[in-house]
């Protein structure tokens, strides 16, 4: 049985994670109609497929469901609200799921926009990368209400392994942020104990396999603890991302009045990989900045 017969999907954000999910969608039975700000991305999946559309506002007329992947905060803003946005052509009852990384207070205005057309709205942000995407497996923090949950459940559950609703609208933007503290920070200290190796004459790959199992273990070390080793940079995550993101999180915590030396370090230290060229370098490439030997 086809989970999506009788409705239409809407994708906005074809970017390095939107295109393994759309895929993913059309492989679960979806029929999707697409657009991005680029051409040749629609092309792209036009060929596998879906439907592409020229507007956020087209993808509107014919879907029941919209799904958002865009780059951040003012693009989604921009598709959602701005001239050729969603909004001036939603139609009761339509679903509208940001997938994409953004800013909680914005949020909640999106959400009100959506709400005054009659529609439904999950802010359901996710983590594991391209690698997550391409294998159907992300982790999904959703913000919602139950009824628009429930209606989202049937995409979530195609994109995404561990779903978990944190709370009401906003909520799964919070955790989102939580979530980019901690892998910015991790990195980081991946970056350090491994560049620590190396200067003392030690094989990085040798320390990186003796911390396996142990209480200094994570995904981090597992995946990009190898690209630091290894030296390859190709994004699963762009270092502009990761910086926007930690970014994003320290104008949350200065609204709560809660510092954070940490993460504004980390931001800091993305801010020089940037500056240096490295902005399109996947976010483990902050091991650059710290490593002598690579330099």
């Amino acid at each position: 049985m086809n989970t999506f017969e009788g409705r239409r999907i809407g994708f906005i954000g074809l970017g390095l994670m939107g295109k393994p999910m759309c895929r993913n969608l059309m492989e679960a039975g979806g029929s999707l109609v697409v657009t991005n700000r680029s051409e040749l991305p629609r092309r792209e999946m036009q060929q596998e497929g879906a439907t592409a559309v020229d507007t956020p506002a087209a993808v509107a007329v014919q879907a029941d469901i919209i799904v958002f992947m865009v780059a951040d905060t003012p693009a989604m803003e921009a598709v959602l609200l701005g001239q050729d946005g969603v909004i001036h052509t939603l139609r009761p009852g339509t679903l509208v799921i940001d997938m994409g990384t953004t800013s909680m207070v914005a949020t909640l205005d999106f959400a009100k926009a959506v709400e005054r057309k009659d529609g439904f709205y999950v802010d359901a942000p996710v983590s594991g990368g391209t690698i997550g995407a391409i294998a159907g497996n992300l982790t999904i923090m959703a913000g919602g209400s139950d009824s628009a949950l429930s209606l989202a459940l049937p995409v979530l559950e195609v994109l995404g392994e561990r779903i978990t609703h944190v709370g009401g609208i906003g909520a799964g933007q919070v955790a989102k942020a939580a979530n980019q503290v901690i892998v910015g920070l991790n990195i980081g200290a991946v970056a350090e104990a491994l560049a620590l190796a190396r200067a003392a004459g030690v094989d990085p790959g040798k320390v990186r396999e003796a911390l396996k199992g142990g209480f200094a273990d994570s995904r981090i070390l597992e995946v990009h603890g190898k690209r630091m080793v290894e030296g390859d940079f190709t994004p699963g995550g762009k270092c502009t991302t990761q910086r926007k993101d930690m970014d994003q999180a320290l104008d949350l915590a200065a609204g709560l009045q809660l510092e954070m030396p940490a993460t504004a370090l980390s931001r800091d230290l993305y801010d020089k990989l940037i500056e240096s060229g490295g902005g399109d370098l996947d976010h483990a490439a902050l091991f650059k900045i710290i490593d002598k030997q690579g330099r």
